[in-house]
């Protein structure tokens, strides 16, 4: 089933008034109902900050593992429980107002869109989608349906990566031609298709898992609950899940749209996992705060990023582990993965005056944006783009060697063997 089939089918869950959530939420002058999809590993931390908002009120509560769902269940007595979140939108679409999503990737289009249909905000975990086709049509029901909407991309938010992006802005290092951003993380998988099957746990609603995925045999420590990210059918490499995190400050400092050209260097495709280590190279449109062209590089896997003189710091200091590099007219700024901007000046450090912006929390930003209170600032009509950007260079990865040009107007590569990857078929599960 294809994407434009699933959102026929999803939109016929819906209700027939599509009041924003924050509406619902004002007129009747008491709580946040939340419904939260996917409690384990991220979706325990996203449970647990948008809970602390004294305005939310946790009303259900989803997963396909149950040791997940008995765990949030004990901190959120009064939520009813579902292992699938159709049977969650479908019976309590009228108690809920706002969803947050945080499921492996290849489920988040699938959930939150049918949320969407049923015109409820929407919290979705980064990155935003698993295909580029995806993440445009999330952004267009968003704008449709005008519902408040916000990406986990949680250091968007945050003090150090505001005022990186302040000083950029501020012409204080001139216009920028390359950034350089890295990761050492290994969410790739350069072995072989692991042979035979293994007993699905009792705990595991191993279809509900696979979802809109094609169908495979259950391996042990192969998907569930940890590996995914390193599988085409289900995460998006490390490229997508650290990538979304450090090219979001450049990304929003810069103003910048997707890609016209993107090339890579990484082992053969497999056509099973991610590769382990991958060089992608952008070149955006300029914006106001770049040269005519901007270059991108981006470097993951172990013992990233290699060695270049754009990356070189004063006194032969040591890089970040994770992290960017802004190279300008008048300096280079470095930013440490979530670690205040370093201005480098012919070679020496400089001190940087940093303006007070105050405490600005991503989670609770989300909910006061649902009870009109505020604006979210990674909604899904700037994440689109994001990601879109991010998923064009998993798609790269494909083609190791071989320079793809993507028309943003369109939605297409010159290169029609590319195309086949930015959707899917949905299995019917």
């Amino acid at each position: 089933m294809k994407r434009r089939d699933f959102l026929k089918n999803s939109a016929a869950l819906a209700s027939m008034t599509f009041l924003p959530a924050s509406a619902w939420a004002l007129s009747k002058g008491g709580k946040l109902r939340t419904a939260h999809i996917g409690v384990g590993g991220k979706g325990t931390s996203n449970l647990s900050s948008i809970a602390s908002h004294p305005m939310v009120e946790v009303v259900a509560l989803c997963d396909v593992d149950s040791r997940n769902l008995a765990k949030a269940k004990e901190l959120h007595p009064n939520a009813k429980v579902f292992t699938d979140y159709r049977m969650l939108l479908s019976e309590m679409k009228d108690s809920i107002d706002a969803v947050v999503v945080s499921t492996p990737d290849h489920t988040h289009a699938p959930a939150s869109l049918t949320a969407m249909n049923m015109g409820k905000s929407v919290f979705c975990e980064k990155p935003l989608t698993h295909h580029v086709s995806e993440a445009r049509a999330m952004k267009k029901l968003a704008e449709d349906k005008d519902l408040i909407t916000q990406m986990g991309i949680q250091c968007h938010s945050s003090d150090e990566y505001r005022k990186a992006v302040i000083l950029i802005q501020s012409g204080i290092i001139g216009k920028v031609g390359t950034v350089r951003a890295w990761s050492p993380k290994n969410w790739g998988f350069d072995g072989p298709v692991p042979e035979g099957s293994d007993p699905i746990p009792e705990t595991l609603d191993w279809n509900l898992w696979l979802g809109t995925s094609p169908e495979r045999a259950y391996k042990d420590k192969i998907y569930h609950p940890a590996n995914w990210r390193k599988l085409l059918d289900y995460g998006c490499g490390t490229l997508g899940d650290m990538g979304v995190h450090i090219f979001d400050t450049p990304y929003t400092a810069l103003e910048l749209d997707v890609p016209k050209t993107i090339k890579t260097s990484c082992r053969p495709p497999t056509g099973f996992g991610h590769p382990e280590h991958n060089v992608v190279s952008y070149k955006f449109p300029g914006t106001m705060y770049t040269k005519k062209t901007l270059k991108w590089v981006w470097y993951d896997g172990e013992g990233a990023p290699a060695q270049h003189k754009d990356l070189e710091l004063p006194g032969g200091e040591k890089l970040p582990e994770q992290g960017a590099m802004f190279i300008g007219e008048k300096g280079n700024l470095l930013l440490p993965h979530w670690d205040y901007p370093k201005l480098i000046v012919d070679g020496k450090y400089e001190e940087v005056d940093f303006p007070d912006l105050g405490l600005n929390d991503h989670y609770h930003q989300f909910v006061d944006a649902c009870l009109g209170e505020a604006q979210c600032s990674a909604p899904f009509s700037y994440a689109s783009k994001l990601t879109e950007a991010i998923l064009l260079g998993v798609i790269a990865n494909r083609f190791p060697g071989k320079t793809l040009h993507w028309d943003a107007r369109s939605a297409r590569f010159n290169e029609e063997e590319a195309n086949l990857l930015l959707d899917s078929e949905y299995r019917i599960f």
